[in-house]
């Protein structure tokens, strides 16, 4: 029932942001001065929680497959002691997921 709940509360804040995400001109509504102040630069907010929301998400989805492949590849080496080099191979094929979250957060910020 918990795991429902914060799926729930996940994917509805993943809806919100996204809808921010692809209309930014809803976020920047009121704030019309911004606009005159910095002309051309309206858009680097959405390039900052963008960057973030890279980073943030791989790194959920990194740490998710860590545990996983942790604990199988955990009993697997207790039953054959040889596979510990394949288990550390998989883990650090998870782990990169985390890099490949930072490398596109650095590109991001590059063209703000």
């Amino acid at each position: 029932m918990i795991k429902n709940n914060l799926f729930v509360v996940f994917l509805s804040s993943s809806l919100v942001l996204a809808v921010l995400l692809l209309f930014p001109d809803v976020m920047f509504a009121a704030a019309s001065n911004v606009v005159e102040i910095n002309p051309g630069k309206e858009q680097v907010g959405v390039g900052y929680i963008s960057a973030a929301l890279a980073v943030g998400i791989a790194c959920l989805a990194s740490a998710f497959a860590v545990a996983r492949i942790g604990s199988a590849g955990l009993g697997a080496v207790s039953e054959k002691p040889e596979l510990t080099g394949r288990v550390l191979v998989f883990l650090g094929l998870a782990e990169g997921i985390a890099i490949y979250g930072l490398i596109i957060a650095i590109m991001i910020l590059n063209k703000l």
